[in-house]
């Protein structure tokens, strides 16, 4: 057990939770690509943009947990160029981080065009019984969220096998329910009003037992609600960089000389 590992215990914990910081970042990007039943599915299935930010975070958070391991081995060995590797690495983490951040605020106005248009064209060539997992990533969407369409409902009078129904037919997701039915899987494809009435002239819209608010506003009211919570993780991800650079540099004016014999040889 070396002399530095009992001068600098905190030092050395705080080291290795930067390690736990990048696993979580490599595990949200990992999320993002495999998660099948949420809207961001669709956002990264359809946007090239949401999909090279997934990739991102994958190797944002595999250089942090490999500089952070990087920077306890300094730590513990005493070397200041692993210390020095991690004051940069952090700090190139910190500067890519305030710039995308920047990024999105500036250009949030296009951001939000492209979901519009990536969830109308998906309303769009809608087909009832196809068993897409984009399809099904929306009816999820649509029933646990408890809206319907992008904009508003009438979004779906756009879809045109829907509206060439001669009875009232709508999408199962949009149909309204109770806190009961909420718990259940939601269904699929289209559905008949069992009383609808095939004589009528149409598929009237008016007429569906849907929900009438569109998701985009429910996406923004839940943005809005939880901005805090967002801007909080961020601000504490960054403090947590910014102490980490500081620690690295107070660590290595504690290491005078450089002696590269404490380096593992493999």
């Amino acid at each position: 057990f070396c002399s530095s590992c009992i001068f600098f215990p905190m030092r050395f914990r705080f080291l290795k939770m930067v390690s736990v910081l990048g696993a979580v970042i490599l595990g949200f990007g990992m999320w993002i690509l495999v998660d099948k039943n949420s809207f961001i599915s669709i956002l990264q299935t359809s946007s090239t943009s949401f999909k090279v930010a997934a990739y991102v975070f994958i190797s944002v958070g595999a250089l942090t947990m490999l500089m952070g391991f990087l920077g306890c081995l300094g730590a513990v060995k005493e070397v200041r160029c692993l210390l020095g590797m991690y004051f940069a690495f952090l700090l190139l983490i910190l500067i890519a981080q305030v710039t995308a951040g920047v990024f999105f605020y500036f250009n949030m106005g296009q951001l939000k065009q492209e979901m519009g248009s990536i969830v109308t064209k998906l309303i769009h060539n809608y087909t009832d019984g196809s068993g897409d997992n984009l399809q099904e990533a929306w009816d999820y969407v649509q029933a646990q969220v408890k809206c319907c369409g992008w904009v508003s409902y009438l979004n779906w009078t756009e879809n045109t096998e829907l509206m060439n129904r001669t009875s009232i037919t709508f999408p199962c997701s949009c149909k309204k329910s109770d806190e009961d039915d909420a718990l259940m899987m939601p269904q699929k494809g289209f559905c008949e009003v069992p009383f609808g009435n095939k004589t009528q002239s149409g598929n009237n819209p008016k007429d569906w037992p849907v929900y009438q608010e569109g998701c985009m506003e429910k996406v923004q009211g839940w943005l809005q609600e939880n901005l805090g919570v967002i801007l909080g993780v961020c601000v504490g991800v960054a403090v947590i960089e910014l102490l980490g650079m500081f620690l690295s540099m107070f660590l290595c004016r504690r290491v005078h000389s450089e002696d590269y014999s404490k380096v593992p040889k493999y």
